[in-house]
């Protein structure tokens, strides 16, 4: 049987090449693609989240592996439609999410390890969202790092772009590079499979149904179209003259006029020249033969840095428009594109605001003179958007006033003091590039206090006895911290679980490349769950009849149902002795588990 590995590695070696993709839909015809496939779905919260038809990873086997292969091979599986649901949005609104069966979940996460392999190494470097290796920071790193001297920030947001990607020109981009029509059509067949809501059947016309496993990777294969279009002819066009702009002829006027006045020694004149010549830059800033356009991406978001005029940043806004509408059939969202000045305003990606410094009086000393100058200037600030600080912390107040968190007292302390953390550190490690990082340090004694007084709540203390009974401290970076602990036991001694210390320093080495390794296609997959599926040994009897997967959601909350009790069911006492959220079961030992009925133990 050929693995999974070989597979993926020529698909991507396919995909360097250029090479079309002839007979790809016979890959699907490996059991090793569908273990793997699961070995990376199963460990999901959504993988016990039922679909249209109540199908979950529970009663996973390798007979349901088997069934779809064969459907494959005689081109009789279809995508069922997914269950509609929709979550808030927290700019208001609601996000429909569409929710597959299990089984579907599975062949779309095949089809994505296959496609992946084969698009991810001709995916430009500016795209950053869904893909392996990049993320938020790395789009964060590759703006601090070539944003640089912008004059104009273009940010751009594409409308409703994943309820509106057209399927015709979809599968038009495929099918340039998969030449392999049973692929294209189980691909179009997903695509086509509608929805229910509320237990009424729609079709879908257009998009990539959100919350399916495959519509990150298409929504990237749809907008590299845009990628490559301002990568290849907007850019080129506005690029233009050498490494820097021209020398400011006023900078230059100014020290000739502040070399004669040192050669005759007025120091007063000195002075006034060299405060003069502070307030404008070396460079012409206006400089009509120097261009530079940059570009980077994260999913339906984007931002251009342009060294030019307003007018032409228009221009490349309007083209760019003009593009997605006539090629892409989408739209610019007209109240979110921006066109931002880089050193008066901030532009808005990514959760950070990004703006240009312009700071004429912070001096530093030349590496190769004995002068100072402004090396500040021209670089890009990345920092804390205003009022989100006030906004995070409104969740821990009331009328001006810290509150106890009553929705958690139902936990330990140590629960409660590793959520609060855990809270914290979420959003004090997004924004370590933040240069006012610093200023996380209010939400910090905010949501210390709100800690404090959930503990007093909870034990009925007063939160000075809270202090005295928690207080701790901590060593990070060589650096110590006033810390609230609590040692919890457990198999392997003690585990130390507090509160703070956490530095906020900012994080400023940019000088790593970006992480853009490719092993997905490398990586080993033959994780312990599969070697236990594929033993085809029910663990609880050591039965072979018709044996699958029993899935719990998580094993803490196991443990937690069962604390205390003396007689526990012989599944329970197995999962918990094994560690783990699944247990290979024959069928029968499974209907007993989910009808209530303890199974019995192999001897």
């Amino acid at each position: 049987m050929q693995t999974s590995q070989p597979i993926l590695q020529a698909l991507h070696n396919m995909g360097v090449k250029r090479t079309p993709l002839t007979r790809v839909y016979r890959s699907l015809f490996s059991e090793e693609l569908y273990l793997s496939a699961y070995a990376k779905i199963y460990k999901n919260a959504g993988a016990l989240t039922p679909g249209s038809e109540g199908e979950t990873a529970d009663g996973m086997s390798m007979k349901v592996v088997r069934d779809t292969i064969d459907k494959m091979r005689h081109e009789r599986f279809k995508f069922r439609p997914t269950r509609g649901t929709g979550i808030p949005k927290k700019s208001g609104g609601i996000r429909k999410l569409g929710m597959p069966d299990f089984v579907d979940k599975l062949v779309q996460e095949a089809l994505r390890m296959l496609l992946d392999a084969y698009y991810e190494p001709r995916f430009h470097d500016c795209s950053h969202g869904y893909r392996p290796g990049r993320g938020c920071h790395t789009a964060l790193q590759q703006i601090k790092q070539s944003f640089r001297g912008a004059a104009w920030f273009i940010e751009g947001d594409i409308k409703g772009c994943f309820d509106n990607i057209d399927h015709d020109v979809l599968m038009e981009i495929l099918s340039r590079d998969i030449q392999d029509g049973r692929m294209l059509n189980l691909i179009r067949q997903g695509l086509k499979a509608g929805k229910l809501e509320e237990w009424e059947y729609k079709d879908t016309y257009s998009g990539t149904p959100q919350g399916g496993i495959l519509s990150p990777l298409l929504s990237n294969i749809y907008l590299h179209e845009l990628d490559d279009y301002i990568e290849t002819v907007l850019k080129p066009q506005y690029t233009r003259g050498g490494k820097e702009r021209r020398h400011n002829p006023e900078y230059r006027r100014l020290e000739h006029l502040l070399k004669r006045a040192r050669a005759a020694g007025d120091t007063e004149q000195v002075k006034q020249l060299e405060q003069t010549r502070r307030q404008i830059p070396s460079r012409d800033m206006y400089d009509p033969n120097f261009r530079r356009l940059k570009y980077v991406r994260y999913a339906d978001d984007f931002i251009i840095a342009f060294c030019g005029t307003r007018k032409e940043a228009e221009a490349i806004r309007d083209a760019i428009a003009g593009f997605l509408r006539d090629r892409l059939k989408l739209e610019l969202s007209s109240t979110k594109t921006l066109i931002t000045h880089a050193t008066s305003e901030k532009a808005k990606f990514l959760g950070y605001d990004i703006s240009i410094y312009q700071v004429n009086d912070k001096l530093t000393a030349h590496p190769h003179m004995l002068a100072q100058r402004r090396s500040i200037n021209g670089h890009v600030r990345l920092g804390i958007p205003y009022g989100l600080v006030n906004e995070a912390a409104r969740d821990y107040m009331r009328a001006g006033k810290t509150i106890s968190q009553s929705g958690i007292l139902m936990h330990s302390d140590a629960h409660i003091i590793d959520l609060f953390q855990a809270r914290f550190r979420g959003i004090a490690e997004y924004y370590c590039y933040a240069v006012d990082r610093c200023h996380l340090q209010g939400l910090k004694h905010i949501m210390q206090q709100s800690l404090a007084k959930t503990l007093a709540h909870k034990f009925k203390l007063s939160v000075s006895k809270i202090y005295r009974r928690y207080r701790g401290t901590k060593t990070v970076e060589g650096y110590s911290y006033k810390t609230l602990h609590i040692e919890v036991p457990t198999q392997k001694g003690t585990r130390d679980i507090y509160w703070g210390a956490i530095p906020l320093k900012t994080v400023k080495n940019f000088s790593q490349p970006l992480n853009d390794a490719k092993t997905y296609y490398t990586t080993n997959v033959r994780s312990d769950l599969i070697q236990r599926l594929k033993a085809d040994t029910c663990e609880l009897c050591g039965s072979h009849d018709r044996v699958q997967v029993h899935h719990i959601r998580k094993l803490s909350d196991l443990k937690r149902r069962w604390a205390g009790r003396k007689d526990k069911p012989s599944w329970v006492i197995r999962m918990i002795t094994m560690q783990r959220k699944t247990l290979m079961v024959c069928h029968g030992c499974h209907v007993n588990i989910h009808a209530g009925r303890t199974p019995k133990l192999s001897s």
